[in-house]
């Protein structure tokens, strides 16, 4: 399982420090934004990438109630992929047509309350689903369990499909998500919130190793 670092801050100091600190232990990050719209919280408005420069690949996730407007900045940045969510919108499908346009990878985010049927249409055009296990907006809250159950559903009913889990996963709770079937896990406070970001993470990195 692919352990993905996801970078919020809501201060461009705090972004270039997290994004120095990555640099230092792996090669790829998820760069997440909140609008206060969607979500209650805001980071960094995606405009400051602009000021911003880095050596990592990175995907954007996008907590945000109008993705479009994102994705000329994040094109100028270099993001690979784009990750919005499945409830900020009336037609997913619209946006999608639109990333895959302009040349992104598309991943559809995916509140804690939305079932699989709801989204398993959209499912088969997307390069990736994201399955939140928090509701989002909020650094460092509570895992919710039950979500790991839709991460089963949907691997058994699309297995070829890359599926992760992103929202309040700790060193405890990480093989769960393993068990589950995730492809990747994002973590954030687990690994940047600590005294030492590079062995937080390479502890996450030996506990996602499947056997055999």
């Amino acid at each position: 399982m692919r352990i993905i670092p996801a970078i919020l801050a809501n201060n461009f100091e705090d972004f270039q420090r997290m994004i120095r600190d990555a640099e230092s232990f792996t090669d790829y990050v998820q760069l997440d934004f909140m609008d206060g719209k969607f979500v209650p919280s805001k980071s960094i408005d995606a405009s400051e990438l602009a000021k911003a420069k880095t050596s990592l690949r990175t995907e954007a996730h996008l907590m945000v109630r109008s993705p479009e407007g994102f994705f000329d900045v994040l094109k100028n940045f270099g993001v690979e992929k784009v990750l919005f969510h499945y409830e900020a919108l009336s037609n997913p499908a619209r946006i999608i047509k639109k990333l895959k346009d302009q040349g992104f990878k598309v991943g559809l985010a995916v509140n804690p309350e939305t079932s699989v049927f709801d989204i398993e249409n959209l499912a088969g055009e997307v390069d990736s689903v994201l399955f939140l296990a928090v509701n989002p907006g909020f650094y460092g809250k509570e895992f919710i369990p039950e979500v790991l159950g839709k991460v089963k559903e949907l691997k058994r009913k699309k297995p070829h499909l890359d599926i992760g889990v992103d929202g309040g996963i700790k060193l405890k709770n990480i093989e769960k998500v393993l068990k589950a079937g995730a492809d990747f896990a994002c973590v954030g406070s687990a690994i940047f919130d600590t005294k030492d970001p590079a062995k937080s993470y390479l502890a996450f990195k030996t506990k996602g190793k499947r056997e055999g």
